[in-house]
């Protein structure tokens, strides 16, 4: 179950207005827009907003600088978690993959027993 209101939250107390919504409160009709002949709202695009004249100025150095800077941003989007949820779920992990070796360990001795037998 996920903790509320972890450091890092970029709005302390928004987990409550979440719970609200799910709850299953649905907007009145008037609060609803809806147009005509339906489908998503696309923005028109002018001349000066070409895909290419957005690129144009940025060569090889300043589109690597920008992967990076977008990279940055996105880490510290992360909630990253505590020393103690990280300590349970490297645990869950290695007892995972041990009993998974275990099965298959098993297994690999069990068939090769069997075909010794049959082959034998």
């Amino acid at each position: 179950m996920a903790e509320k209101d972890r450091p890092g939250d970029d709005v302390p107390g928004d987990d409550e207005v979440f719970a609200d919504a799910v709850d299953g409160d649905v907007p009145d009709d008037d609060a609803l827009v809806t147009s005509g002949a339906g489908g998503t709202a696309v923005a028109e695009r002018t001349k000066d907003e070409s895909p290419k004249a957005k690129r144009s100025g940025r060569g090889p150095l300043g589109r690597v600088g920008g992967f990076f800077r977008e990279v940055t941003s996105e880490l510290r989007k992360v909630i990253w978690p505590t020393r103690k949820e990280l300590l349970t779920y490297t645990g869950v992990v290695i007892v995972f993959v041990v009993i998974m070796t275990a099965l298959v360990a098993g297994l690999d001795y069990g068939f090769g027993k069997a075909i010794l037998w049959a082959l034998g």
